[in-house]
């Protein structure tokens, strides 16, 4: 099946069209500004259920029908969505049962979106059906180029606990386990008498009275996440069959700081193209290394292949507690960012600002403000910029190193009753990547168990479960002469959130070359002080908070030690020499400048060269394919900056010539196809 939007020769430019919110006499005016802007694609039909089918089995494609003809007439291609994130009002009248229950007990109510139990018989039924008749009337339609099933996954419900998700959960852990007595072992029941004689005897995990078993939440989390891909994979069958050629996705929202209901790796292997959503979280960090990071995790999930930004916003958004604008220039910036890391284009929602409904207040391509604006001159302005990059299609981003991240170790990591509330595996993800986005490094996310061989370089910022495989995968990285960088509080539990036997930190211990004795988190405020150990090569003290450990080298040396503390005089950070490689284990809460310093002389073992010459928040990505190799440079400060080239070029932007230091002023993006 295609990985890339049907006819699309151009990188993709424009947004969620929703013209059903507006006059016909509007699509006209739209048509001539989308062409004014550039505009090479936009997304239809997501939450046009209601409008579809009014009635049940009464059916009404008129509108859709004029309005795909007139995109094809201007030259516009549609991604079209199934629009099975809502139903309408009169299905859940005739299913209420369809409705999500939480884990409370409280059944939603309609009158949002995405309010679905995912196995539902009836919803599966009316999705299943809805789709097929869009698939027979518009495969074959000329603007066809992406089919996009449902909306956002996960978002806002993932897990429903009513009794028909029950009886599916026993069905589920039938297959997965093949007999009760086997579900008592993985979920360890003898636990507070907790064993079941059948699977009959199994509810999900709802609201009890303290601690729920952790095994079980998991194997719900997991179950949820399957019901919801399963869901999406047959859409997705339904128009493989019907509409062959045309590729198939569903929009993730992979940033950390967006969605954690969803398993990634496992979605990106049902989707033909991956495609993601993406909104800067205005919390005081540097939104832009959110956004790198984002944009590198969604292209490791497309397996280092081209993707696609399928929603971000032109400026400021409607549904945290403050939405700022961005300023000027933001726009341009954060959608080259996202090209530079490998998407194959950048859309936003939505193409015209709403002026009824939850999200009247969120920013569009064509504002309330209307074309007399600075939002519309970015837009016209950007888009002639999309527009020059259509040589960069197919190429792909160079990578320098990776990140393990693993997202159902997030889900076990973040259960109740752990060592400390205070340990949060996404900010430890987040401090490793802007420690390495702040040396210029590229990063490639990586599964646990997933081939690493290619990275000279690999940080583990937190990866509580992990499987024997996942550890066998690590130490034969190492041994085979690979650097390794491991955070404390991980390698502890397997796949079923049992503690590996023995000492921690179980799956990680040989290749670490140490077992932890002990646990000791810190208090609310509370600090440590780590001092370079005896002969080692380190040289400046450094801070720790929120977590220690009593250290046990088992053929690793101490790098840092602690200098106070109840771990006061063990290994803090660790070296071990295994094979032709060596591994690193850090076993407190650095923050960046600590981590910075671990950095350093671990991409000295990996023969990792930070790239010097470039300011702090001067990022420089390549991509490299068939058509050339491109450098991008985005200056997010308010300096003007020189960025070194290997070579003289063509600048795509401005198309002048470029030979010695490229200049990117102040908040500026620069992109160069170098020579050769």
């Amino acid at each position: 099946m295609p990985d890339t939007p049907r006819g699309l020769t151009r990188l993709a430019f424009g947004a969620d069209y929703n013209p059903e919110q507006w006059p016909e006499k509007v699509w006209r005016e739209d048509m001539a500004l989308m062409r004014e802007a550039g505009v090479t694609m936009v997304s239809v039909g997501i939450f046009s259920w209601a409008l579809l089918e009014p009635e049940p089995g009464a059916h009404d494609f008129g509108w859709l029908d004029r309005l795909l003809d007139l995109l094809h007439e201007n030259g516009v291609r549609a991604d079209l969505g199934t629009p099975t994130v809502c139903p309408p009002a009169w299905f859940y009248r005739e299913h209420p049962e369809a409705l999500p229950v939480t884990r409370e007990g409280v059944r939603l109510s309609f009158g949002s979106r995405g309010a679905i139990c995912h196995n539902s018989p009836a919803y599966r039924a009316a999705a299943a059906d809805i789709t097929e008749r869009l698939a027979r009337r518009y495969a074959d339609h000329p603007a066809l180029a992406l089919w996009h099933v449902h909306n956002e996954y996960g978002v806002p419900v993932s897990a429903c606990y009513c009794d028909t998700c029950a009886a599916a959960f026993r069905v589920w852990l039938g297959e997965r386990y093949g007999s009760v007595d086997a579900v008592n072992e993985a979920w360890g029941t003898a636990f507070w008498g907790q064993r079941y004689g059948g699977l009959d005897q199994i509810d999900p995990p709802r609201l009890t009275p303290t601690a729920c078993n952790p095994a079980q939440q998991l194997d719900y989390r997991r179950f949820a996440d399957a019901a919801m891909r399963g869901n999406f994979v047959r859409e997705r069958d339904v128009l493989h069959r019907l509409a062959p050629g045309v590729p198939v996705t569903t929009n993730f929202m992979t940033a950390l700081s967006q969605c954690d209901s969803v398993d990634y790796w496992a979605w990106g292997r049902e989707v033909d193209l991956v495609t993601n959503d993406h909104y800067l979280i205005t919390d005081g960090r540097r939104t832009h290394v959110n956004l790198a990071m984002a944009a590198d995790l969604t292209r490791s999930v497309a397996g280092g292949r081209p993707w696609l930004l399928l929603e971000h916003s032109t400026s400021g958004v409607n549904w945290q507690p403050r939405n700022p604008a961005k300023e000027p220039g933001q726009m341009a910036r954060n959608s080259l960012a996202h090209v530079a890391r490998g998407s194959e284009g950048a859309m936003f929602f939505q193409w015209r600002q709403s002026r009824r409904g939850a999200e009247k207040f969120h920013s569009a391509m064509v504002p309330h403000a209307g074309t007399d604006s600075r939002v519309w001159r970015e837009v016209v302005e950007l888009g002639a910029g999309i527009g020059a990059l259509a040589d960069v299609r197919g190429t792909r981003t160079e990578a320098d190193v990776a990140v393990v991240w693993d997202w159902q170790s997030w889900w076990a990591q973040n259960l109740e009753w752990r060592p400390s509330e205070d340990h949060d595996p996404r900010e430890r993800a987040d401090t490793a990547y802007e420690a390495l986005y702040d040396r210029h490094l590229t990063v490639d996310f990586a599964a646990p168990e997933a081939d690493l061989s290619a990275y000279p370089l690999v940080v583990v910022p937190a990866l509580y479960l992990a499987t024997r495989e996942a550890g066998d995968n690590l130490r034969a990285y190492v041994e085979n002469g690979g650097t390794l960088v491991v955070s404390y509080f991980s390698g502890i539990v397997d796949e079923h959130d049992a503690v590996h036997e023995g000492p921690h930190p179980g799956a990680l211990r040989d290749v670490l070359g140490l077992t932890v004795e002990e646990f000791s988190p810190l208090l609310p405020g509370q600090t440590v002080r780590l001092a370079p150990a005896p002969g080692a090569a380190a040289a400046a003290e450094l801070g720790g908070d929120v977590w220690t450990e009593f250290v046990v080298p088992r053929g690793a040396e101490a790098v840092w030690e602690y200098a106070d503390g109840l771990a006061a005089g063990r290994p803090a950070v660790t070296r071990h020499r295994l094979g032709r490689g060596t591994a690193w284990y850090v076993s407190t809460r650095l923050d960046a400048a600590g981590l910075d310093a671990v950095l350093d002389l671990a991409c000295a073992d990996a023969g990792v060269a930070e790239r010097t010459g470039l300011p702090r928040d001067v990022e420089v990505v390549r991509r490299t394919g068939d058509s050339g190799r491109y450098v991008f440079a985005i200056n997010h400060t308010a300096a003007d900056a020189e960025v070194p080239l290997e070579g003289a070029g063509t600048e795509l932007l401005g198309g002048g010539r470029v030979d010695g230091p490229l200049a990117v002023p102040a908040g500026a993006v620069r992109i160069v196809r170098l020579d050769g």
